[in-house]
């Protein structure tokens, strides 16, 4: 009687420990399906405001967490066109984001122009000798974005061109991956000047802006951003699109030097 009701008690505490067990893994698992990782394509000038914003967006959506992936909005393009896995993208031209609407990779109805920027010259701190966009032609070394994969590439080669100095100085011409490359090349003195956004000169000290290009120099600088039509994360890539239109996000992009795009 005794030593059945040992076996009796065993096989009780077994069960109890097996169900503590696959309780304790259903919540795992559960834990693990409602956290969720964003993939976001962005243009190399967006990456500090951007790093700004996730970290407000990550403590109000603690099951969220962003990833970014910055570079020039050509290259994320054809990344994106080649099947790479992104949520949404973000560029820093509407050509290249309405390619993969064409393409049909965002919905037309998922996609907007966000917030816009200006495009400036800018030389090393102590620099004096060039103050407008007509001193390039003093100058030995000039970086811009490449064109073909570099936004601010093609609007600087849109602006030399209409000041009548590209064929000037074009074989002075470096040119960089990114607009962030671009910032770098004139921090470490290794260009006289560089031509990047102005969102990109506010945030180095080793650089000022000796001049800023009027608007009728180069096509308009719009950041058109949209969710990606095979995310994987369609809810929680909806709800970041529309945290991104918020008002007080928006506030968050002109502190940063962009400006509201009507």
């Amino acid at each position: 009687m005794k030593k059945s009701y040992t076996i009796l008690l065993l096989i009780c505490l077994f069960a109890t420990l097996l169900s503590a067990c696959s309780k304790n893994e259903a919540s795992e698992s559960a834990k693990k399906e409602s956290n969720v990782e964003l993939t976001i394509s962005a243009a190399a000038s967006l990456q500090d405001v951007l790093n700004k914003i996730a970290t407000q967006y990550e403590k109000e959506n603690p099951n969220v967490s962003i990833t970014y992936n910055f570079g020039g909005s050509g290259a994320l393009q054809q990344q994106i066109s080649n099947g790479a896995p992104v949520d949404l993208f973000f560029s820093a031209a509407e050509d290249k984001f309405d390619q993969l609407v064409k393409e049909g990779l965002i919905e037309k109805k998922l996609g907007t122009d966000l917030v816009g920027n200006e495009l400036v010259l800018v030389v090393g701190k102590d620099s004096q000798n060039i103050k407008r966009f007509e001193d390039l032609i003093k100058v030995k070394k000039i970086a811009v974005g490449t064109p073909e994969t570099v936004p601010a590439g093609q609007y600087a080669t849109e602006t030399l061109e209409k000041l009548e100095l590209l064929k000037e100085v074009e074989k002075r011409i470096v040119y960089a991956k990114d607009v962030r490359q671009v910032l770098t090349y004139v921090e470490t003195g290794n260009v006289d000047a560089g031509i990047v956004y102005k969102t990109d000169a506010m945030i180095s000290s080793k650089v000022k802006v000796a001049a800023v290009a009027k608007e009728d120099t180069h096509s308009p600088i719009i950041y058109p951003v949209g969710v990606i039509k095979e995310t994987s994360h369609r809810k929680e890539a909806e709800q970041f699109y529309k945290y991104l239109q918020k008002e007080e996000t928006l506030n968050t992009f002109e502190k940063f030097g962009f400006k509201k795009v009507e």
